[in-house]
């Protein structure tokens, strides 16, 4: 079975990314912010609070002439086309009820190509726009891959004719944390360094009431 991350660019991918532009264009409307900080060359981890089953693929469609890497939950895979569909579509399928290493191979192999790499460190939806659950895995994938991390932020869900903004900020600092080690302290350090991230970045958001 084809592997989700490869050199090689998936048709499917790019049908998709076509389609996904009209969609939230018109149906699903969707507005960035500081879209630019996504155009960067080589690998970089995206993370955004988790609200809509398509949160992903807005988050892909901001990243511009590259196909990005995405973790999904296993369960996504149960059907074997539906499986086969999420793998050329670059969908790491993991176990997160366990310490999937095979799942996190796969994520080194994606930074290593130099891929945007899609995580939801909440680990699966939540309503509230706050990012307080991260799941304990996401900090040793970012500390490992040292690649940059980049936060964005949903005001809100996707909904038909609603427009849903999407925030990117600026890459969250990490370095001063590496150079301590990548153990448990270290790993609770950047959870909550994310956390006070999209504290920071609802705050901006409310204060200014537009673009931050």
């Amino acid at each position: 079975m084809r592997e989700a991350v490869t050199e090689k660019d998936s048709l499917i991918y790019s049908v998709g990314r076509v389609l996904a532009n009209i969609v939230f264009h018109t149906v699903i409307p969707v507005r960035f912010h500081h879209r630019e900080r996504l155009d960067r060359e080589g690998a970089m981890i995206l993370i955004a609070n988790h609200r809509h089953a398509l949160d992903p693929v807005v988050m892909a469609m901001g990243v511009r002439k590259r196909q990005a890497v995405f973790l999904g939950k296993k369960e996504l895979g149960k059907i074997p086309w539906v499986r086969t569909l999420l793998t050329r579509l670059h969908c790491i399928l993991v176990d997160r009820g366990n310490r999937d290493m095979e799942a996190m191979r796969a994520c080194m192999k994606a930074v290593k190509m130099g891929k945007p790499l899609v995580i939801f460190p909440e680990g699966t939806r939540r309503h509230e726009g706050q990012m307080e659950h991260i799941e304990s895995g996401t900090a040793l994938i970012t500390l490992r891959s040292r690649a940059p991390v980049i936060p964005m932020y949903f005001d809100r869900p996707l909904a038909p004719f609603h427009v849903t903004n999407l925030y990117v900020g600026e890459p969250i600092p990490c370095e001063d944390l590496l150079e301590q080690g990548i153990n448990a302290e270290t790993c609770e350090a950047m959870n909550e360094r994310m956390r006070e991230t999209y504290r920071k970045m609802i705050r901006e958001i409310q204060a200014s009431g537009k673009n931050f």
